[in-house]
């Protein structure tokens, strides 16, 4: 489905951004859809460069999978900045990846915004800002029946 569709059956009204995860984002747009990933963080150079506002609490977002198709549209509730090694354990298990653990948290996205801010001919920094985001899944609603065994 495509995003404006899923937008238009949700009966939201407003603006609303679509995009996806940049890693794995089939694995991690399914994380979300079920509940099991609540957070995700962001480089704010690269909002910065890319001139573009930081997400702010009540965005809405259609979150996509790897061949564009809309999985569910959630709602930021929460939007901090702080550097990459005051990331707290909370937030890492929030992001609901690997083990959960805030030493897999680090090593992952250690190589992710290595690999990521490469392509901008900058190099990671374990000071650097990042825009930490806490969200919910406004639709669909997550069936009764599923858990979050993961």
């Amino acid at each position: 489905m495509k995003p404006e569709e899923l937008w238009q059956a949700s009966g939201l009204q407003g603006e609303y951004e679509a995009w996806a995860f940049g890693d794995a984002p089939d694995q991690l747009a399914e994380l979300v859809r079920r509940g099991v990933k609540t957070a995700t963080c962001s480089a704010a150079l690269l909002y910065e460069l890319e001139q573009e506002e930081y997400p702010k609490e009540g965005d809405y977002s259609v979150i996509l999978d790897s061949t564009g198709n809309a999985v569910c549209i959630i709602r930021t509730t929460k939007v901090s900045v702080l550097p990459f090694d005051l990331v707290s354990e909370q937030h890492a298990w929030k992001e609901g990846e690997g083990d959960r653990s805030l030493e897999y948290w680090r090593q992952v996205h250690k190589r992710f915004f290595t690999d990521e801010l490469k392509t901008v001919g900058r190099a990671f920094d374990e000071r650097m800002e990042l825009i930490c985001e806490e969200f919910e899944v406004i639709y669909p609603e997550k069936p009764e029946n599923e858990t979050d065994n993961s």
